[in-house]
């Protein structure tokens, strides 16, 4: 390991006093970054750090945050991360500043912030539900919704009474169904001002918390709708440090994207009917009649261009909501007013039927548009997201705040450009120079990776079979299972299954039980993921087989995973209407959509899952990629660029053999 820095400045003072106090081990790549990003703050340049699992990333950026004069906010991604910020590393990080001798004095003042949703109300929970025509109703579902009802409800008066945050993440288990009957969107909030709850309510207390703190945390969709849909949820900040940022588009991309079915158009004129005098509330029910209609008539998949029907249906839609909202009494006593949470719930219900129906209709070049198919518990969506988000993140965000990226994962193929790129940064504005500033419309940046502690070319193994048939249509082949029992045979279990299907994953553990019975096997599906991850741990002689949430929200350091799985290069479906349509638009521009969407994709996404494998300094394994095309086809240097630098073979049996020698060696 280099050794760090002699150099000491303020922000490496305090960050080896806090590592000192926790007992950790300074690291020369948590230096650099640390400094890079007080750097970053002090010169308002835009920085995208990569740092390896290990490194220590999120005292990086604490220290330097808390150092700086202004409110800095920190969006992650996963609810994990937050968490061990909020419950791990920021307690730790307050208590081990203020018991520094001689300690810098800083504002160590810290909040939670997220949307309205993510709070029990309890005007809902003391008043009632509205029903389908919009009354309240505090009588509790019948059955097992019920109980679960009501043992949220007291819940949230024990939180109330005790000073508990009303946060869903720390409420008893429930679905969203259930959750939904205890908690209110933006739209179907009364405000402050007109509830009769306003004082106690834990959304408002908790932006009360939040306008008195420096360091504020949030996640990166509440991020998106203050800073680039401008509506103002975060308290005024400068600085924003974005964890996770490997997952940024994606967040966004779904922040901004909006859903309407007929059922839902439906349920918002009933619940108006009882507010509203005229014939607006059935004229809206009429409308949704029509939306069904040709709803039924469009095929599944991106509507491009939209079928005249179902364009006209849109309009009617639009119109009869737009109608309807203006027809809601304006106040009295006799006609209720604003403070009426089922008038007002109701409304809102209308506001956003008519909001994203306009949005639909305008059929703009910047949206696209798709219907998906229905499934027995959810019926056919119309859903509208936009074509990229590069452009408002540039304008709305970078050009406003200075803005830190930071990740595991920002390097693809070797380079920051896909990224960059990707949320708004133009390569060509990249900076050597860690002072250079914004001059007119150029946006300066800087990317740094500061490595990891990990030395993978010792610890890991990439094998590539290559040797196997090229993936097709029709699932796993029999040469691939062959090849994944010989494999988790070797390795005595231990395994993490990374497949691109939940059908791919439950064929493999089909053939594995089948085969290896001595060993335990569980798919995705068999029982919740915490529960899942929980007997993992537990036995080393187990498989986990499951598909894209594995990839990112598992963390298993030790000899329980000692061999990752990746059935096939993680390309997007054909089928993915907004990839598909990003992939199309950039072809248009003059460049090259499959390597700039398809091939980026499948690139974050490996280097995502191999990063299961190495968690600690003394992890060994095997990454192995069951498709011959990371070997054998052009594209297949950019996506090994992307991994880890591991040790590389096409020899099934030195992987073999390197599996057994480690199964044999976590027995010892």
């Amino acid at each position: 390991m280099s050794e760090a820095p002699t150099v000491t400045s303020p922000v490496t003072e305090l960050l080896g006093a806090a590592v000192a106090a926790l007992g950790g081990q300074e690291r020369a790549g948590q230096v650099a970054m640390a400094q890079a990003v007080a750097d970053a703050m002090e010169h308002e340049q835009h920085l995208l750090v990569q740092a390896g699992t290990g490194t220590g990333k999120s005292l990086a950026y604490l220290v330097p945050s808390l150092l700086h004069d202004d409110r800095v906010v920190i969006a992650t991604a996963t609810l994990a991360l937050q968490h061990q910020l909020v419950e791990r590393d920021l307690p730790r990080l307050v208590e081990a500043v203020e018991a520094a001798p001689e300690g810098t004095a800083v504002d160590t003042s810290y909040a939670v912030l997220k949307g309205r949703s993510n709070y029990a109300c309890l005007h809902r929970i003391r008043e009632g539900v509205p029903d389908d025509q919009g009354a309240l109703d505090v009588v509790l579902p019948e059955g097992s919704l019920g109980k679960k009802v009501l043992e949220l409800r007291t819940w949230a008066e024990e939180q109330s009474e005790h000073g508990g945050s009303g946060e869903r993440d720390h409420a008893p288990r429930h679905t969203d169904r259930e959750w939904r009957q205890v908690s209110v969107n933006h739209r179907e909030c009364l405000g402050a001002t007109k509830c009769p709850f306003g004082q106690e309510c834990f959304a408002e207390l908790a932006k009360e918390k939040a306008q008195r703190s420096h360091l504020v945390v949030t996640n990166h969709s509440l991020l998106a709708i203050d800073a680039i849909e401008g509506v103002p949820m975060i308290p005024e900040y400068d600085v924003v440090v974005i964890d996770e940022a490997h997952e940024l588009t994606t967040r966004v991309t779904q922040a901004a994207t909006d859903e309407l079915w007929a059922a839902e158009v439906e349920r918002s004129a009933r619940r108006s009917q009882r507010h509203v005098d005229g014939s607006e509330a059935d004229d809206l029910a009429d409308a949704a009649d029509a939306l069904r209609a040709a709803m039924g008539e469009a095929r599944t998949g991106r509507l491009d261009p939209v079928p005249q029907d179902l364009a006209d249906a849109l309009v009617l839609v639009r119109d009869a909501a737009r109608a309807c909202v203006s027809a809601y009494p304006k106040g009295g006593a006799d006609k209720g007013d604003d403070a009426d949470a089922g008038l007002q719930q109701a409304k809102g219900a209308v506001q956003e039927v008519f909001a994203t129906a306009e949005r639909m209709a305008a059929d703009l070049d910047s949206d696209v548009l798709w219907l998906t198919e229905g499934t027995e518990r959810m019926p056919p969506r119309l859903c509208v997201a936009p074509l990229q988000v590069w452009g408002p993140m540039r304008d709305k965000l970078l050009s406003d705040k200075t803005v830190v990226f930071t990740s595991a994962t920002l390097m693809l193929g070797g380079d920051f450009s896909s990224v960059a790129t990707s949320v708004g940064l133009k390569p060509s504005e990249r900076a050597t120079d860690a002072t250079a500033a914004p001059v007119g419309d150029t946006m300066p940046w800087r990317g740094l990776d500061v490595g990891s502690p990990f030395d993978y070319g010792r610890q890991a193994i990439l094998y590539v079979a290559r040797h196997l048939p090229q993936p097709g249509r029709d699932g796993l082949g029999a040469a691939t299972l062959d090849e994944i029992v010989d494999l988790v045979d070797a390795a005595e279990g231990r395994t993490l299954g990374l497949f691109s299907s939940r059908r791919a994953a439950e064929a493999a553990a089909e053939v594995v039980r089948e085969r290896l019975p001595h060993l335990t096997t569980l798919a995705q599906g068999d029982a919740q993921l915490p529960e899942l991850a929980a007997q993992f741990v537990g036995d080393p002689h187990t498989c986990l087989f499951g598909t894209l949430s594995l990839w990112q929200g598992l963390d298993v350091p030790g000899d329980t995973c000692q061999l990752v799985l990746i059935d096939r290069i993680p390309f997007p479906r054909p089928d993915d209407p907004l990839l598909s349509a990003r992939q199309k638009a950039a072809d248009q521009a003059g460049g090259n959509g499959f390597m700039q969407v398809a091939a980026t994709h499948a690139a974050l996404l490996m280097a995502q899952g191999a990063g299961r494998l190495i968690r600690t300094s003394s992890d060994r394994g095997v990454v192995a990629v069951l498709d011959p095309r990371l070997a054998t086809a052009r594209y297949g240097g950019f996506l090994k660029a992307s991994l880890p630098p591991m040790w590389t073979t096409t020899d099934p049996a030195v992987v073999r053999q390197a599996l057994t020698r480690l199964a044999g060696s976590a027995q010892d």
